[in-house]
């Protein structure tokens, strides 16, 4: 698969899964234009910045965009991240010229425990995030 130049994440929320998969693919590949969005700004997430951090990604200050404020023609690629967002991109794409790739991902918010089990939740997300980007991109294990 050829390389984009842009390329848009998408979940439900821009609260998770969309800012790491964009955070991990610009700490990767620092020349591709990289942008997260949801289809509705969710509320920043304390446990998704923990994790990023401890990858030396900060993303305290992420703030959640909405998919409608974007136009589609900008992005060579748009992965989505859950079932709702991958039908709302169809759409979103459907004039442009526009790649449209689903990434089947958990969402960690939907998991309950401690905070310890939590953070392991959004580990194995952030963890399988990160495997997609280097198959996806074909990245040696960076």
């Amino acid at each position: 698969m050829p390389e984009p130049e842009a390329v848009l994440f998408v979940c439900t929320m821009n609260a998770v899964r969309s800012p790491m998969a964009a955070a991990l693919l610009r700490s990767l590949r620092p020349s591709l234009k990289v942008q997260s969005c949801g289809l509705e700004p969710g509320e920043p997430d304390f446990l998704m910045a923990a994790v990023m951090a401890e990858l030396g990604l900060d993303l305290a200050g992420h703030t959640p965009h909405r998919m409608t404020d974007l136009k589609p023609g900008h992005f060579g690629l748009v992965v989505t991240l859950s079932p709702e967002a991958h039908h709302r991109a169809l759409e979103w794409t459907r004039s442009a010229r526009t790649e449209v790739e689903y990434w089947a991902t958990l969402d960690a918010t939907a998991i309950e425990g401690s905070r310890e089990q939590r953070l392991c939740a959004y580990r194995a997300v952030r963890d399988e995030l990160l495997n997609k980007l280097r198959s996806r991109f074909q990245l040696a294990n960076a």
